[in-house]
């Protein structure tokens, strides 16, 4: 299988990125190919310029690319952490940009303008990691959990991708170096939960 991996994270020595190599990881032990994309690192441009928005809009060459690792994948891995209740701006642009109308859905002709969405991504599964120094009791009640309404609903099941789950590490500022070393464990049953070793695929 093709799993995809996101990481939005400014600091290469956070815990986000640390869930996503021990992604990678697991991944590669279980035998698939994984295509890494780590937006800071590589300096994406998250703006989303008004030639893009058409269907049929101009890309640019690393839009392009973006693109077809999306729509080429069986799988997907989302790593970021929660900043005001949303991915970090630059994951935010990357959404814009690269889950596309053509791309990662459509709307049925002659709908009557109320946009009835068709996902067109191949991926069955989507998997999300998000950090957080929030409460749970918190996030739930106060703040109505916002990620998994974006994550979930808006994005990928819009999109055709069925099978979701979605993790909360907190809180990370007080978290202790056997708590971390927990939940990286919980990471990998998780990855080899939805990716396990040499699934085939037709």
């Amino acid at each position: 299988m093709n799993i995809l991996v996101v990481l939005a994270h400014p600091d290469k020595n956070s815990f986000n990125y640390t869930i996503a190599q021990t992604c990678i990881k697991q991944l590669i032990e279980n035998e698939h190919s994984v295509i890494f994309h780590d937006l800071y690192r590589e300096n994406f441009d998250p703006v989303l310029n008004t030639p893009e928005i058409p269907k049929n809009g101009a890309v640019d060459e690393i839009i392009k690319m973006h693109c077809e690792d999306l729509t080429k994948s069986d799988g997907i891995i989302i790593v970021h952490p929660n900043w005001w209740g949303q991915p970090p701006a630059l994951l935010k642009g990357w959404i814009d940009r690269v889950i596309r109308p053509g791309i990662a859905y459509e709307f049925e002709e002659g709908d009557g303008g109320e946009g009835v969405p068709i996902g067109l991504l191949k991926a069955k599964t989507a998997v999300v990691f998000n950090t957080s120094n929030t409460s749970m009791d918190r996030e739930n009640n106060i703040f109505l959990d916002p990620l998994e309404t974006l994550w979930k609903n808006c994005i990928f099941d819009l999109c055709g991708v069925k099978e979701f789950y979605r993790k909360m590490f907190r809180i990370i500022v007080t978290s202790t170096t056997t708590q971390r070393k927990s939940w990286l464990n919980e990471v990998k049953t998780t990855v080899s939960s939805f990716f396990p070793l040499s699934e085939k695929f037709e």
